[in-house]
């Protein structure tokens, strides 16, 4: 558990284990802590774990002022600088996906290996309508859950996990969307994406690319990854049925079976 200094704020981070880089990128209202119930299988097959609370999340120092979601890479360059990484496998989920393709395309140099998941290569007209809709609930935690939460899970998960989503809302309602510092966080965290579009870029990547998508995600559908797979050469596409944007909450273990079979193969199969 450390932090580091970039343009003047504090960035959270951790180091955890040894062996093989990778880099863990949070959704957009994840933090580090969400990976918890991850980290002993993330670190199997000899992977060194690097967790960071991207620029406005979890326990880095909150921003000053709008910015564009391009300065999460420039983030973590520096931080890959600073631990003495020179190139690391990376995964981002949904926003976490789109600084993953921010750093593929303009550091291409740090990326070895890359699993995308629920994540689009631009803010398309729809999705900056639900971003909008988001940043307009602010100030009222029921009004806030209910624009940002039901979507982001399959009506399967629902009639599954009825009495977990019951408490959730419960707790989220009264601590972060109750929350005038989280809120403002969430807000910028959301600009910061409006304007990205790195489709002329996709061509650039060259490192291996497993992408997964849910079948019933309602927040980055499975076009945008359709999109990735055939622009991003040599890419892998996996589909998870009956399941939302929160894919690795609502079918852990299938998900991390197809996310670390990809990070862990060492070898490539060539089929006669």
């Amino acid at each position: 558990m450390a932090t580091f200094e970039y343009k003047g704020k504090a960035v959270y981070y951790e180091v955890i284990g040894e062996g093989r880089p990778l880099l863990l990128l949070n959704g957009i209202m994840m933090s580090t802590r969400s990976w918890t119930p991850f980290l002993e299988v993330f670190q199997q097959g000899g992977n060194q774990l690097i967790l960071v609370d991207l620029l406005d999340q979890g326990q880095s120092q909150a921003m000053d002022q709008d910015f564009e979601q391009a300065l999460q890479a420039d983030m973590l360059d520096a931080l890959l600088t600073h631990i003495g990484l020179a190139s690391v496998a990376v995964f981002g989920t949904s926003y976490g996906g789109e600084v993953a393709l921010n750093l593929a395309v303009n550091y291409p140099h740090r990326v070895n290996k890359m699993v995308l998941a629920n994540t689009v290569a631009r803010t398309n007209a729809w999705l900056k309508e639900i971003g909008d809709a988001w940043n307009l609930a602010v100030g009222d935690p029921l009004a806030y859950y209910s624009t940002t939460i039901p979507v982001i899970y399959s009506p399967d998960f629902y009639d599954r996990k009825s009495d977990w989503m019951a408490n959730r809302k419960k707790v989220l309602t009264q601590t972060a969307f109750a929350n005038p510092d989280f809120l403002k966080r969430m807000v910028r965290l959301t600009k910061s994406a409006e304007s990205r579009d790195v489709r002329e870029k996709l061509h650039t990547i060259n490192c291996p690319v497993m992408i997964i998508s849910s079948e019933q995600d309602h927040i980055t559908p499975i076009e945008e990854q359709d999109y990735l797979r055939e622009h991003i050469k040599g890419s892998c596409h996996v589909v998870l049925p009956k399941t939302g944007h929160a894919a690795f909450y609502e079918r852990p273990e299938a998900f991390v079976s197809v996310m670390m079979g990809f990070i862990n193969l060492n070898t490539a199969i060539t089929v006669m």
